[in-house]
């Protein structure tokens, strides 16, 4: 983790010297030193899009500059950048760009260039984070299960929240939101409590077992999301890349919520984030 800046910098080269042919995220968080669940949640939060939506707009920014300047056909284009049939590539182009592939090769229409990550390092105000580091025993939780694609859930997790939330099932109350890796490129999240051994596991929910560790407890003061959303950014962006005592350890992380106050100002939440020490 000593070397965050260039793990990045590395994950962005592969991508970007593989744009036309088959890109492994699992390789490019290889190279940026952390898990495929982290690179690509540290991804989004870092860049504001996703490791994929980076990948489809690098490629159909290169696509459209090789239909203006040589004298591609469209198919082959599309086929160079991924896309298995010509209907695929025009939707996507067209979503783009504003106009289709065939369009792009004539002369005036306007279209858009998504330029490649540079890694820059700027110097900003300091700002303040708290956080404790506490070890764990190993303990159990029993939730609703679902499962989310990294691109999408940030807007798809505070959904099923508020479908369970609506639902009235009092079976667990939701002092955890607990995500844990599936594939790299999906995780499933649970909405959780502490798992009592002597009840039986209702049918739709599941038991799962976090393991003994060490953790990087971050508070989150104030309105949810709103709070839980600003410290989150803040550890991938700032805390993350400055400390070096610690790195990332499981495929895992946890959101504590305590029952809302009355004023939601007061609300007070947590987010628990798996470390080890640095070797």
């Amino acid at each position: 983790m000593n070397d965050w800046n260039v793990g990045i910098a590395n994950a962005i080269e592969y991508i970007e010297e593989n744009l036309t042919g088959e890109i492994d995220v699992a390789e490019a968080a290889r190279r940026a030193f952390v898990s495929s669940f982290y690179f690509q949640k540290i991804f989004s939060v870092l860049c504001g899009f996703t490791v994929t939506e980076y990948i489809r707009n690098r490629r159909l920014t290169l696509a459209a500059q090789e239909l203006c300047s040589a004298d591609a056909k469209v198919i082959d284009v599309a086929l160079k950048y991924g896309y298995h049939s010509p209907d695929s590539f025009t939707k996507a182009f067209a979503a783009f760009h504003g106009v289709g592939p065939s369009a792009a090769k004539k002369y005036g229409n306007s279209l858009k260039s998504f330029a490649p990550l540079k890694i820059k390092l700027t110097l900003e105000g300091s700002t303040m984070l708290e956080y404790r580091i506490v070890e764990k025993a190993q303990f159990t939780v029993m939730g609703k299960r679902r499962r989310f694609r990294c691109e999408t859930s940030y807007g798809k997790i505070p959904e099923f929240w508020r479908e369970y939330l609506e639902s009235g099932d009092k079976t667990v109350c939701g002092m955890y939101g607990v995500c844990m890796d599936n594939d790299g490129d999906a995780f499933d999240y649970y909405i959780a409590d502490n798992y009592l051994p002597w009840n039986d596991v209702p049918e739709g929910f599941e038991t799962k077992v976090i393991p003994a560790g060490t953790w990087a407890v971050f508070p989150c003061r104030g309105a949810l999301p709103k709070a839980l959303q600003e410290v989150n950014t803040k550890i991938w962006s700032e805390w993350l890349p400055s400390c070096k005592a610690y790195r990332l350890s499981g495929n895992y992380n946890i959101e504590m919520y305590n029952a809302p106050c009355e004023n939601p100002e007061d609300d007070y939440s947590e987010i628990w984030i798996p470390i080890e020490k640095v070797k």
